[in-house]
């Protein structure tokens, strides 16, 4: 649980952050619009800071730590909602600087951010099966309880 508490914080400082990037650096551009720099922030609180403080309290209860899905979903979405917010930052760099890109790096980026945006999905998929297992388990395990118990209690 600490380990996830740990996770959260660290994505809740990156958050904070790149929220002051952001702030700070429409501010020096004198830009007034849109950009993806502000949605790089809420990702971050949200898929980042919000998701481990919930993992934190699921594995507490349903132990998710000792899943075979543990290891590949911290891989999978920590990766994902990395690559996602790195290239949302780039973009929105690329926005506010009004930089011109060619069409193939362009596409990359997107492209790049996209891949991020798949990772993070694979990672939640992983979430929820790591969930329904431990359920499932959880519900077995005490469906055997009563068994073992009457049997102990008649010895």
């Amino acid at each position: 649980m600490k380990r996830h508490i740990k996770f959260a914080l660290v994505y809740a400082v990156l958050a904070m952050a790149c929220g002051v990037f952001y702030r700070e650096f429409t501010k020096a551009y004198e830009f007034t619009g849109t950009t993806a720099l502000g949605k790089a922030h809420t990702h971050l609180f949200m898929l980042g800071m919000t998701v481990f403080l919930l993992f934190a309290l699921f594995d507490a209860k349903l132990h998710l730590r000792k899943s075979r899905l543990y290891v590949p979903f911290m891989i999978v979405y920590n990766a994902g909602v990395g690559l996602a917010a790195a290239l949302m930052i780039v973009r929105g760099v690329l926005e506010v600087t009004a930089a011109e890109l060619s069409a193939g790096a362009d596409g990359a980026v997107s492209g790049i951010a996209g891949l991020g945006h798949i990772l993070t999905a694979a990672g939640i998929v992983l979430f929820f099966c790591m969930l329904l297992f431990a359920l499932r388990n959880e519900k077995n395990a005490s469906e055997k309880a009563p068994e073992n118990n009457s049997e102990t209690a008649g010895s």
